[in-house]
């Protein structure tokens, strides 16, 4: 448990790293040196490869965490499970390149109307996917030996710094719109490659393939399953495929404004992308060894401690967004994305708390019923896509992903509770649920009887006194609240070592 802690932890401090930065380039530099326009195009072209590039994994991702267990050894040398790894994304991208260039034409004309601007970087998708690819490949190779640091900063960290430099020299009208795509598209290559030779200094990695490890029957069983993961890929991707569906139906402009919101949003999750990371070889782990106990254990442990973190990162957003709105560079033009910011938020809160119920299910000897569910998920997300972006543009998208992933989410925990007897609800979700519609109906009434009080000032410092102040407000509620009620023991002793450390000073 400390080595779940302590890489947790650590990882979690690279994401809100990446975040901060992520923040002050997102909102104080994207606005300001980039148009809506180009916004839209980079949002594109990154969520396109993110979408193929998860495709060509053919379920690597999944199956190296599944079957890491199976093909440990002490030597470090895992009878090649790491060749494996990097030999099937390859065949899998050889196929998309077959792919896009026969369709190369066709997607270009899909968007050639209402987003032009991709038609001319089109060339870059395929680079950019092969980048995105590996970046991935060699991350979750360093999660299964439990060091998820270095990978995150990489992710989190490096890749916005190196965008940040490219926004300000386009800004700048140092470079042209042309070397800056293209700028962008190789950061990700270069973090491809931080990732490899962080593998490789970690001494425990040999590509080399044991051929003789693998029996027939071993083989195919994991040929079935990453074959069959390569659907369940989807299932993480809605919020891409939301985008692919902006850029052609309202425009590279439209998508702009959704890009902002979204990041915003996604600011949510960003715990579990530890958390998750560093649980799910845990979760393989106690599911080959049939203890469901514990496998009960860990999810209800994941899924509580991201409940409460995402709703109440989710409620502090919810209350500083017309502040941050008011200070962005051309804040005016993005503010249309509220709707957008709300509904993704609970998508993000839905998908965070229960995507350990994906896992689980992925990981036991059920897995090939995932397929159902994530036939489900992505028809849902096509053909609400499809009814809500005409009537309500960027919120029917975001609309879109929250009503789809709660009829995903409803069936799959249904289904795991009656054929595998797991449930990741326990008592102290509904705690943590009603101390959330307090705090919202707390907010409603400090804007009746303390918002006023600060209209005396000048309106953006208003705007801000206001939202200092409720912050503040908050968070210490919150803090009183989690204490007094017990709500997690790990909190409870976070809270105990850090009283601890302010008695000894």
């Amino acid at each position: 448990m400390g080595v779940i802690a302590r890489q947790s932890i650590r990882g979690a401090l690279a994401n809100y790293l990446g975040v901060a930065i992520g923040f002050v380039t997102t909102f104080f530099v994207l606005t300001d040196c980039l148009t809506q326009e180009e916004i839209g195009l980079t949002r594109v072209m990154v969520d396109a490869a993110m979408l193929f590039s998860g495709l060509a994994q053919l379920g690597t991702n999944a199956s190296i965490i599944r079957f890491f267990p199976f093909f440990k050894s002490d030597d470090g040398k895992n009878h090649g499970i790491f060749g494996w790894s990097v030999l099937i994304p390859f065949v899998g991208f050889t196929l998309f390149a077959l792919f896009f260039f026969v369709f190369k034409q066709d997607i270009i004309d899909i968007y050639s109307q209402k987003s032009p601007l991709i038609a001319n970087y089109a060339y870059l998708l395929l680079p950019l996917t092969f980048f995105a690819l590996y970046l991935t490949v060699f991350e979750t190779n360093a999660s299964v030996l439990l060091r998820i640091t270095v990978p995150r900063l990489v992710r989190e960290v490096g890749i916005r710094v190196f965008n940040l430099v490219c926004y300000l020299l386009y800004g700048k009208d140092v470079i042209s719109l042309d070397t800056f795509v293209l700028l962008f598209c190789l950061s990700y290559g270069v973090a491809m490659l931080i990732n490899f030779f962080y593998l490789l200094s970690l001494g425990r990695i040999s590509f080399r393939i044991d051929w003789k490890f693998i029996d027939r029957k071993r083989l195919k069983e994991i040929v079935l399953y990453t074959l069959f993961m390569t659907a369940t890929v989807l299932a993480g991707n809605i919020p891409l495929i939301n985008s692919l569906f902006l850029g052609a139906h309202t425009g590279l402009a439209l998508t702009g404004v959704y890009t902002i919101a979204f990041y915003i949003a996604n600011i949510v999750e960003v715990p579990y992308r530890s958390l998750g990371a560093i649980s799910r070889p845990l979760v393989s782990q106690a599911v080959r060894d049939d203890d469901w106990q514990e496998v009960n254990r860990l999810g209800q442990k994941v899924s509580l401690h991201q409940f409460l973190v995402s709703a109440l990162i989710f409620f502090l957003i919810w209350i500083n967004l017309r502040p941050l709105f008011a200070v962005i560079p051309h804040g005016a033009e993005y503010v249309g994305g509220m709707g957008v910011v709300f509904f993704l938020g609970l998508a993000k809160i839905v998908n965070s708390s229960l995507s350990i119920g994906t896992d689980i299910l992925n990981y036991s000897r059920l897995y090939p019923f995932s397929l159902f569910f994530i036939a489900l998920l992505t028809a849902s997300a096509i053909v609400l896509n499809n009814r809500l972006i005409p009537l309500w543009g960027i919120n029917g998208s975001a609309c879109a992903t929250l009503f789809s992933y709660c009829l995903y989410f409803i069936c799959l925990l249904l289904f795991i509770g009656a054929k595998l007897r797991v449930s990741l609800f326990c008592r102290k979700h509904v705690v943590v649920l009603v101390m959330m519609l307090a705090l919202f109906g707390l907010d409603w009434v400090w804007t009746q009887l303390l918002t006023p009080l600060f209209s005396s000032l000048p309106p953006v410092a208003s705007l801000l006194a206001d939202a200092v102040a409720r912050t503040a407000f908050t968070l210490t509620v919150s803090a009183v609240v989690i204490r007094r009620l017990h709500v997690s023991s790990d909190v409870d002793a976070f809270f105990d070592k850090l009283f601890a450390r302010r008695k000894a000073h």
